[in-house]
């Protein structure tokens, strides 16, 4: 398998030239920018992996360029940053980063993330075994594109772990998954103490086609155990 390309979009000289030999020691080809123009640069050029980017850079913040990031299908998204409140924590995972974790870090625990994320990434034929299109409820999952197709038409792309979980509800109509499933369906890794990440990806999700966010129609949380799909699967 070729050697996986991570790029590190962090604007502290000292913290970018600390992960790129954290990387460079574990096998993989770093590459570098200081913000977002740089970031863009690499793209056109080389066949990016994985971004590990910091939220505060000179001109368009990590926010907004991981909604950009977002558009690349089989980029990973780590955001690595000193802004730990949990809004900050949230948003990120919202706008669609894979994981979220602050500084100062744990540089093991930093590879061992990438790691998981890469080998998903990756993988060319990860979703080989997913049906081309799966129908629920007038709606249409579309595994070639990635993206959920509206009744009326509209299609919206969805971010890797988005796709995955819906994917695996598609695929297991009315039973009760857990948050353990789905985290390790949507990202590689086991469930953390007080992750939120399933649960804002399932919010993300139920966004697109719930009539009202208090209203859950096709996704229900069961309390204590997980979620389970509700809707009709066509196949």
């Amino acid at each position: 398998m070729q050697t996986p390309n991570i790029l590190i979009v962090e604007d502290e000289v000292v913290t970018r030239t600390t992960l790129k030999s954290l990387f460079e020691a574990e096998g993989y080809n770093v590459f570098e920018a200081e913000d977002g123009e740089q970031m863009h640069d690499f793209f056109q050029n080389n066949n990016i992996n994985l971004v590990i980017m910091d939220i505060n850079l000179p001109g368009k913040n990590g926010l907004i360029l991981a909604r950009e990031v977002r558009d690349r299908k089989n980029v990973g998204l780590i955001f690595l940053t000193g802004r730990d409140n949990e809004v900050d924590r949230i948003l990120g995972l919202e706008i669609g980063a894979d994981d979220y974790l602050t500084k100062p870090f744990n540089p093991r625990e930093l590879t061992i993330r990438a790691r998981n994320l890469l080998a998903r990434t990756t993988n060319a034929n990860e979703d080989d075994d997913l049906p081309s299109r799966v129908s629920f409820n007038g709606w249409t999952l579309d595994g070639d594109s990635r993206s959920l197709i509206a009744p009326s038409g509209n299609e919206f792309r969805l971010p890797r772990s988005e796709f995955r979980a819906l994917h695996l509800f598609l695929s297991n109509p009315g039973k009760i998954l857990t948050r353990e499933q789905l985290i390790m369906e949507m990202t590689g890794r086991e469930l953390r103490p007080n992750d939120r990440t399933v649960d804002v990806t399932i919010r993300r999700i139920r966004k697109h086609f719930e009539s009202e966010p208090s209203n859950e129609e096709l996704i229900v949380t069961i309390h204590g155990e997980g979620y389970r799909f509700c809707g009709e699967v066509d196949g």
